[in-house]
């Protein structure tokens, strides 16, 4: 008994270790294959650097989660390491756990400032601009939830403290975009619409998991127990018919059995999803759906709340999303 106990435990281990050396391994395959004059390269490089990126997103998840490994410290030392592949690193590692992990306590959707009143009070030309963008799937808010990250430490006197922090990663960072410009201007334009891509795909996988309240961060939060927590909780799968594409968002499609139990790893969570709700599942919404409602609402979920849903009858039409519920972005 102890030594197949052992066993899981080596076997759990190198699984996890090889899901981080495939995320970096392919990550850095992805961005080398920007560069040559091979456009069919290209293209598969574009594919796995948005794949790499996916995956760092959701790994960082598990990690703040303390999920991957026994040590919490190992946990936090490889969420911070991945938070500079996909760009979350502006914000202290700190705040992107504290953030999330408030997200589960609260049973709320934490939000910097009222999203609605921000695009209502924005200039007409600056919002029609905004709106447009939008609209081609150039996600500009959440390229200004992380402008207001690089900017908080100049504005705020309680976070001057991340000045130098914030100096030392703009610069290294925009060191980087130099030499790739250098190098060859495909390659940056590449890696730019790889990113763009990521955004939007990982936007798709957060707008759809709650109809819970927005909150704004800071100010009064209604305390809302389990029961409220499930039933505004919605999983949706890549695929149930197969289900080792869920894969593709390391299970985070499992939604309402990672809410059930925030610390079952993502290996665990389509059994845990199965012993819960069985092939039956309400609060299960087709991706098919999801991805037109994705489509449809993209301009009104700037300027309204995230819908709602019948889950009796999987009826979708009414649900907006969220945005601006990254965990990548702490309010």
């Amino acid at each position: 008994m102890e030594t197949n106990t052992l066993t899981t435990k080596f076997n759990l281990a190198l699984l996890n270790s090889l899901l981080i050396t495939y995320v970096g391994v392919v990550y850095l395959l992805g961005v080398a294959l920007l560069f040559p004059q091979n456009w069919l390269l290209n293209a598969i490089g574009v594919i796995l650097t948005i794949h790499s990126l996916v995956l760092s997103a959701y790994l960082i998840h598990e990690l703040l989660h303390d999920n991957i490994f026994k040590q919490r410290n190992h946990n936090s030392i490889f969420g911070r390491i991945l938070t500079h592949i996909n760009g979350a690193c502006y914000a202290p590692y700190e705040d992107v756990v504290e953030h999330h992990i408030n997200h589960h306590i609260d049973r709320a959707d934490l939000v910097p400032f009222d999203i609605a009143q921000f695009f209502n009070d924005l200039p007409k030309p600056i919002r029609y601009l905004f709106v447009a963008l939008e609209w081609a799937y150039f996600p500009v808010f959440a390229f200004i939830m992380r402008w207001r990250l690089i900017i908080a430490p100049f504005k705020n006197h309680q976070k001057r403290h991340l000045r130098g922090r914030t100096l030392a990663i703009l610069a290294y960072r925009g060191s980087l975009a130099v030499i790739v410009a250098f190098i060859s201007v495909k390659a940056l334009l590449l890696y730019f619409l790889a990113y763009i891509c990521f955004i939007n795909l990982v936007r798709l996988a957060d707008a759809f998991h709650h109809t819970y309240e927005y909150a704004i961060a800071g100010e009064e939060i209604n305390r809302r127990d389990r029961l409220y927590e499930q039933a505004n909780t919605y999983s949706n799968f890549v695929s149930q018919k197969y289900p080792w594409l869920n894969l593709l968002y390391l299970n985070f499609g499992y939604h309402n059995a990672h809410h059930h139990d925030m610390r079952c790893p993502w290996y665990r969570l389509p059994e845990l999803h199965q012993s819960l709700y069985g092939d039956e599942a309400k609060n299960l919404l087709p991706l098919p759906q999801l991805i037109s409602n994705y489509h449809r609402f993209r301009i009104a979920r700037l300027f309204g709340g995230q819908g709602d849903v019948d889950a009796e009858n999987r009826e979708t039409e009414a649900f907006t999303g969220g945005i601006g519920v990254s965990l990548l972005t702490p309010p």
